[in-house]
């Protein structure tokens, strides 16, 4: 949301089918325009330099000079509307508000402190900025409030952000103690407590299973029955230790925290991550202009396999196999201009650790849907 992100590395998928096959990429030349194409770049470089000009560096957004790169060229135009949709801190749009002068922002979150902050750091562009309290599935709704038909880029900056991370009180780290919460909306009812103490072991289990890609989901879920029994559990130190004794041994020499992956599962359902995210790709991209530019960046394999088929669905030709010439309107809405999903650098990991599991996805609209 806006700044770094901490999540599970995700297993690197490698499928050929990633890449553009209706479109050139990106960074693709063209046989007359090797000119106007550098000519491109280097303003696109300067883009770049520009955004991180006052950027703190304690704070730098993830993947921030590639967001630039990808998004600035969809916003050039005066009045170009930019959504970034998970706001947090207030980072990616900093960088792509000095980058593009004349654009506007429409900043969503469903964190109420993120709003708050994100107003204050970029109070100094207050005349064209527009901040709205949603769910990113809401940002239909949030362009018909801020009155704009058509957003030109939107970005997606998935998972839990490093302020969530960083105040203890949240309950989203199981490195300190506290309450068990985990809502990125504080003013929603359901809690990690509650899923932790009232949710049945099956249910337990395939939350955990499922979204926290724990194998040992089951173990961990009886021995939260089992625990519960004799009390509710109601702290992120006591749940991070119950795990812990739950994983066997053997295991948890390895791989990082035992916990992680149960503290994922669990961030996940209490925040709806994936029903969400799956409304909010279509709803999204149905608001993309032509020519407009949508990035994802996610932190587990879950988020990043559900970006890949939105955005393949939309990239391919769906002319019958058995006609003889492509139909107009099956032709691509999407062209891809990432590669599969792109990483972070050796060296952005090593100046920021919670970079290290991002992968990145773009696309632009090259059609605009048929009507039906």
């Amino acid at each position: 949301m806006g700044d770094n992100r901490q999540h599970e590395r995700p297993d690197r998928d490698s499928s050929a089918n990633e890449t553009a096959e209706h479109g050139d990429t990106e960074h693709a030349g063209t046989e007359h325009g090797d000119t106007r194409h550098q000519v491109a770049q280097d303003d696109i470089g300067a883009r770049v330099r520009a955004a991180r000009e006052g950027i703190d560096p304690l704070h730098v957004p993830v993947m921030l000079d590639r967001i630039v790169e990808l998004l600035a060229p969809a916003l050039s135009r005066p009045g170009a509307v930019f959504v970034d949709g998970t706001l947090g801190l207030g980072g990616h749009s900093e960088a792509l508000l000095k980058a593009c002068p004349t654009m506007r922002l429409v900043g969503v979150d469903r964190d109420t402190t993120a709003l708050e902050r994100s107003a204050k750091r970029l109070a100094p562009y207050a005349d064209r900025t527009h901040f709205v309290h949603a769910v990113y599935s809401d940002i239909p709704s949030a362009l018909d409030e801020a009155g704009v038909r058509e957003a030109d880029a939107v970005l997606l900056d998935l998972g839990v952000s490093s302020p969530q991370l960083d105040e203890t009180d949240r309950g989203f780290a199981y490195a300190h103690d506290a309450p068990l919460d985990m809502r990125m909306d504080r003013t929603q009812a359901l809690t990690a407590a509650e899923v932790v103490n009232d949710y049945p072991v099956a249910e337990l289990t395939r939350v955990l299973r499922t979204y926290g890609e724990e194998r040992f989901a089951s173990r961990v879920a009886r021995a939260i029955e089992r625990r519960r029994a004799q009390g509710r559990i109601d702290s992120t130190r006591e749940l991070a230790e119950l795990v812990r004794e739950a994983i066997p041994a053997a295991t948890r020499r390895t791989g990082g925290h035992p916990a992680k992956r149960t503290f994922q599962g669990l961030r996940i359902e209490v925040n709806a991550e994936l029903s969400i995210l799956k409304e909010t790709l279509p709803a999204a991209i149905s608001r993309l202009g032509l020519g407009g530019r949508v990035a994802v960046l996610s932190y587990h394999s879950l988020e990043d396999r559900m970006t890949k088929r939105a955005f393949a669905a939309l990239a391919t030709d769906t002319t019958p196999a058995d006609l003889p010439v492509p139909l107009p309107d099956r032709q691509p809405e999407l062209r891809l201009l990432t590669r599969g999903s792109e990483l972070p650098t050796d060296e952005e990991n090593e100046r920021n650790p919670r970079a290290q599991s991002a992968r990145l996805r773009a696309a632009e609209r090259v059609r605009r849907p048929s009507r039906q």
